[in-house]
C-alpha cells in the first residue's frame, strides 16, 4: 500500500465531509462515519475522534482484509464498509449518520413507504430498514447488504442510516436528502397514514428520473442501474 501523505487530498476529503454531516446536524460529537473506497481497500475516518480534531495523518487505511496501516483505531463499523464495498464494486463512497428522523424511524423499525416520489432517488420503490444487528458485527454487514439490494440508502434498526454513491460528494447530498425525507415522512404520520404513490406511479418516476437533468447527470442514483431498479421489490 502506498503510505501518507501520497493520499492527502483523499484523506482531507473524508474530513471535509465528516464536518459536513456534523455542522449539518446528521452527526453529533464523533457519532457516524465516512469512507472511500481506493484501489487496494478504503479509507475511513477514525474511532472516536471529532472531526474538529482530526487530521488528514488520523485517516485510517484498511487493506481489503481488514489490515490497517497507521496508529488510529478505524470507526467501529469499519467491517460493513469493507463488506459493502466488496459486494457493491460500482459504490465508491459511504455515509453512515445517527441524524434524528432517520434515527427516530429506524427506532420504530419503520422503513419508509413510497409516500412522496423522490423516494425513487435512492434506487426503487421504498427504502428499507435493516434488522437490529450490534454495530461492528458480521451479522450487520449481513442484513444491511439485504436492506441496500437495488438500492442506495437503507435505514438501521435501532441505530441510523447509511447511504452508498459513486462519489462522495453525491454519498453526502443524499445523505441530507435522506434525512429530509425522513422528517417529511414523520411529520406526514402526525396527521395519519399517508396516501402512498402505487407501484406503476413509481415505475414512472424510476423511468422519468433516467431522463431528468443535465445529459450525463440523471437524478436517480447512480449507484442503481435502471434494469436493477425495474426489478427490483416493491
Amino acid at each position: 500500500m502506498n503510505a501518507f501523505p501520497s493520499d492527502r487530498p483523499l484523506r482531507q476529503s473524508l474530513i471535509a465531509a465528516a464536518s459536513t454531516l456534523l455542522e449539518g446536524r446528521l452527526n453529533l460529537g464523533t457519532s457516524g462515519n465516512v469512507s472511500l473506497r481506493i484501489d487496494d481497500g478504503l479509507l475511513i475516518t477514525p474511532s472516536g475522534l471529532h472531526p474538529s480534531r482530526c487530521g488528514p495523518e488520523d485517516i485510517v487505511r484498511m487493506s481489503a482484509d481488514g489490515q490497517t496501516l497507521g496508529t488510529r483505531k478505524p470507526s467501529s463499523e469499519w467491517r460493513f464498509h469493507l463488506d459493502l464495498y466488496a459486494a457493491r464494486p460500482e459504490v465508491g463512497a459511504i455515509v453512515h449518520t445517527h441524524s434524528p428522523f432517520a434515527t427516530a424511524l429506524a427506532c420504530q423499525r419503520r422503513g419508509i413507504p413510497p409516500f412522496h416520489y423522490m423516494i425513487a432517488r435512492f434506487g426503487g420503490h421504498d427504502v428499507r430498514c435493516a434488522p437490529y444487528a450490534p454495530f461492528g458485527t458480521v451479522e450487520l454487514s449481513e442484513v444491511m447488504q439485504v436492506a441496500l439490494q437495488d438500492r442506495s440508502a437503507c435505514l438501521m434498526a435501532n441505530h441510523g442510516m447509511t447511504v452508498l454513491a459513486r462519489e462522495l460528494d453525491e454519498a453526502v447530498e443524499l445523505a441530507f436528502e435522506l434525512e429530509l425525507l425522513c422528517e417529511q415522512y414523520w411529520r406526514a404520520l402526525q396527521g395519519g397514514s399517508p396516501v402512498l404513490l402505487d407501484p406503476a406511479e413509481m415505475d414512472d418516476v424510476l423511468r422519468r428520473f433516467t431522463g431528468y437533468g443535465q445529459p450525463g447527470a440523471s437524478r436517480a442514483s447512480s449507484v442503481v442501474g435502471r434494469d436493477d431498479r425495474a426489478s427490483a421489490p416493491a
